[in-house]
């Protein structure tokens, strides 16, 4: 499907896509925000607290009221990470107006709702009411303390914390525990504030509706907006590993150990790297699950992820703890004979036609192309799908084994059992 991009006001950009075969139209409004510690808490709680009430609506149930009469249509936050920014706001979903009985349009008011929430927030003594922001604060803190639950997760969390320690990319979206606890209304007002006249904003939108409708329902929901010059999403950084890999080692009441270890790969070459990470470890027929985990059967789970726009790939793996530093060799062995292109026909095919079966899918979900986009607007890496699958297509089993040959390994991280016996 064919995007239309156009700027709507300095900084704002609107993002169309025109598809006639969803029964729902998604529209989106979303904040683009460089990475920054002291912002990351006050990001991940905005949308929420905007989303409590506003000066027309002011509590959640005249929100849902509103929405009820929109044909049950839902409105949600978001708060992402995409490369070295931070992306919220919120994203709607609607009976497309194909389907609305009676030839009802709905773009209309679910913008100008959707402008209602950003720019007409609830206040009390000019400043958020102090008990919504109060009630949003513990359920933000209750969602970062939910990450230490999934042990997986976290070590994934604290494999990135360390390694990215001192860069944006280190910075968990949702901030910290301490800095969301320190938030008063005033601090968030003015961040409100602040953000509104200065941070880029990505609308999109797909469904049915001609474009020049939406860009007009857009342009009126949200004519109050501050005009004026806005900050540009940063590029990632590409750092060099050290010298010396970095490990981390943290204890915790866990039963089974969780193994991550994360590289630098510095080539240019994104789509070799795509198809060099599937045949390490990115899908169920990698080396990864194949050997490590179901032959040799030294990981309860093994897979690897690439980061693009960073340049980095990290493995996730859950360990007995006497079988980590075996585990570790076996994962290193299984990279080397990536990086020596010691792989059959059979590997790349799988790889790279899973990889076009992942792209040619997204057109399935107004949600997976909304995601796209806004990953393609922060991180700056514009691609449409026919120039994303042509450039998977050529890639040789050479350019594979030299993509993987750029991975120098960064940093180990283990989380171990307090009671290190079984060490």
């Amino acid at each position: 499907m064919q995007t239309i991009r156009k700027e709507l006001f300095p900084g704002v950009f609107f993002n169309y896509i025109h598809a006639v075969k969803f029964k729902t139209g998604v529209l989106s409004v979303q904040f683009v925000t460089p990475l920054a510690r002291e912002a990351a808490a006050p990001g991940a709680l905005l949308p929420a607290v905007l989303r409590r009430g506003t000066q027309i609506h002011p509590d959640m149930r005249a929100l849902s009221s509103a929405l009820d009469l929109l044909y049950g249509a839902g409105l949600g936050c978001t708060v992402r990470k995409k490369g070295e920014n931070q992306c919220f706001g919120f994203v709607s979903s609607f009976i497309d107006d194909a389907f609305v009985p009676g030839g009802e349009r709905l773009i209309e008011p679910v913008a100008a709702l959707m402008g209602e929430i950003l720019l007409r927030p609830a206040t009390e003594g000019g400043v958020f009411r102090a008990d919504y922001v109060s009630g949003e604060k513990d359920n933000l803190i209750d969602a970062i303390r939910s990450i230490l639950d999934d042990k997986r997760d976290y070590a994934d969390k604290r494999l990135i914390e360390e390694m990215c320690r001192g860069e944006r990319y280190g910075i968990a979206r949702l901030g910290t525990e301490e800095a969301v606890a320190a938030l008063e209304s005033g601090a968030l007002w003015d961040f409100y504030q602040t953000l509104l006249a200065t941070a880029r904003i990505e609308l999109f939108y797909c469904g049915s509706a001609e474009c020049a409708r939406v860009e007009d329902a857009l342009r009126d929901g949200l004519a109050a907006l501050p005009h004026g010059e806005r900050v540009a999403p940063v590029a990632s950084e590409r750092v060099a590993p050290p010298a010396v890999p970095r490990k981390h080692t943290e204890a915790m009441d866990v039963t089974q150990g969780k193994l991550a270890m994360g590289w630098r790969a510095m080539t240019e070459d994104a789509h070799a790297m795509l198809l060099a990470n599937l045949i390490f470890g990115g899908y169920s027929n990698s080396k990864l699950f194949l050997n490590v985990r179901e032959k040799l059967s030294l990981c309860y789970y093994a897979s690897s992820a690439y980061h693009r726009s960073k340049g980095l790939v990290t493995v996730s793996s859950g360990v007995e703890f006497s079988d980590r530093t075996r585990a570790q060799d076996e994962i290193l062995a299984q990279l080397r004979d990536v990086q020596l292109g010691d792989f059959e026909p059979w590997e790349l095919d799988g790889a790279r036609n899973v990889l076009i079966s992942a792209v040619h899918t997204r057109e399935d979900s107004a949600g997976r192309m909304e995601e796209n986009l806004l990953g393609q607007a922060a991180t700056g890496i514009w691609e449409t799908e026919e120039e994303l699958v042509d450039a998977l297509s050529a890639v040789t089993p050479e350019r594979v084994a030299a993509a993987a040959q750029s991975m120098t390994l960064d940093t180990v991280y283990f989380l171990e059992g307090e009671d290190k016996s079984d060490d």
